[in-house]
């Protein structure tokens, strides 16, 4: 068993065998005294770069050591929702250890916006060199919720960032708006450059890095390796979380229908589930297991669950199993509920371990791996 050795190991710490319906798996916990870890990602050497919505940055040793943060990390707006959120490695960090922090960014005033960095992981890992903002989602508002925001790389190299639409009702009506990036997805090259393919090119007063829309906040998000398919889930308000596969300029829903309800009860939009020229989610959960972080589980740890995936869930305090056939959700499974932790992300070792983030004061890392 690996623990940090900065961490003496807490009384209510992770660590049994559960018997899950397909694979009997170890969880131990890895590492505490993370303050709302929001991501976590892999680095060839089987170590992992870790984020404190607070605004800091670690890294996780392949032994379950913390370092001290990491510096050069770009000023947050760490208030309720927002702070530095999500982390992804660039598909050719071996050659050019580039990585991408997206983060809550303060704007001039009350007013703040999801942002993506691009940054040099140095050789010790010790500092982010010649950082640089490729990207602002505009308008930036005065909201303290709903930044998304998910980064993904597919096969091609493309970046896809999950944008949410900033909640409030002033101007959550702009998941409809192509002059708004709110509640979109947008797609860039990973300078920040767009596409010159992507839909709305050339489309007058449309921005040109939006991909889909009509998103409400989005913060899972991964690419099937079967289909080379982004696939996403989004929080649903009072029910209604969705599972969607993502097409390039279709327009996902919200806020005109949605399967779910305002928080005081009454319907959103319509009060339909569905309208003509919106794409209907292929899964949703109803009560709502707040999604946060999802994998395609490709690794041979668990040969069993190739092709499953998994899903953070905050309010169901569980790791969501889904298995997949053509296309459609035929089976789940709720792992990790008896330990009553809000999930933030999921990802995967380079062993094919299964790793989980919780979304805690005292965040924890805890480890999925095949049981002795």
């Amino acid at each position: 068993m690996v623990f940090a050795a900065a961490c003496a190991k807490p009384a209510l710490s992770v660590d049994t065998v559960i018997q899950t319906e397909q694979a009997t798996v170890q969880a131990e916990t890895v590492t505490t005294g993370l303050v709302h870890p929001w991501a976590i990602a892999f680095l060839p050497d089987g170590s992992a770069l870790v984020t404190e919505r607070p605004g800091r940055l670690r890294l996780l040793g392949a032994d379950g050591t913390l370092s001290a943060p990491i510096s050069g990390v770009p000023t947050v707006f760490a208030r309720d929702q927002g702070g530095l959120l999500d982390v992804a490695l660039d598909p050719d960090f071996t050659a050019n250890r580039l990585i991408y922090l997206s983060y809550a960014e303060p704007g001039p005033g009350d007013v703040n916006g999801t942002a993506v960095m691009r940054a040099r992981l140095s050789d010790d890992a010790a500092s982010l060199e010649d950082g640089t903002v490729i990207f602002r989602q505009q308008p930036q508002v005065d909201s303290t919720k709903h930044f998304g925001s998910r980064l993904v790389f597919d096969e091609a190299g493309y970046l896809f960032i999950a944008l949410g639409e900033r909640s409030d009702r002033e101007f959550r009506g702009q998941s409809q708006d192509l002059d708004s990036h709110l509640g979109k997805i947008v797609r860039l090259w990973p300078d920040g450059s767009v596409p010159d393919d992507n839909p709305f090119i050339g489309q007058a007063g449309a921005q040109p890095e939006i991909w889909s829309y009509g998103h409400r906040n989005i913060q899972a998000a991964a690419i099937n390796p079967a289909t080379g398919q982004l696939w996403e889930i989004e929080h649903g308000p009072w029910g209604g979380d969705e599972l969607n596969i993502v097409e390039p300029a279709a327009n996902y829903g919200w806020p005109l229908v949605s399967h779910g309800r305002n928080y005081i009860g009454t319907p959103v939009g319509t009060g339909e589930r569905t309208m003509e020229g919106v794409t209907d989610p292929i899964y949703t959960w109803s009560p709502v297991i707040a999604p946060s972080g999802m994998i395609f589980y490709t690794g041979s740890a668990f040969p069993e669950w190739q092709g499953d995936l998994f899903v953070g869930g905050l309010a169901s305090t569980a790791l969501v199993r889904l298995e997949i056939h053509n296309g459609r959700v035929i089976a789940e499974e709720r792992l990790l509920e008896d330990f009553s932790r809000r999930i933030r992300d999921v990802a995967q070792a380079p062993d094919g371990s299964v790793y989980v983030v919780t979304d805690q004061s005292d965040g924890e890392i805890i480890r999925i791996s095949p049981a002795p």
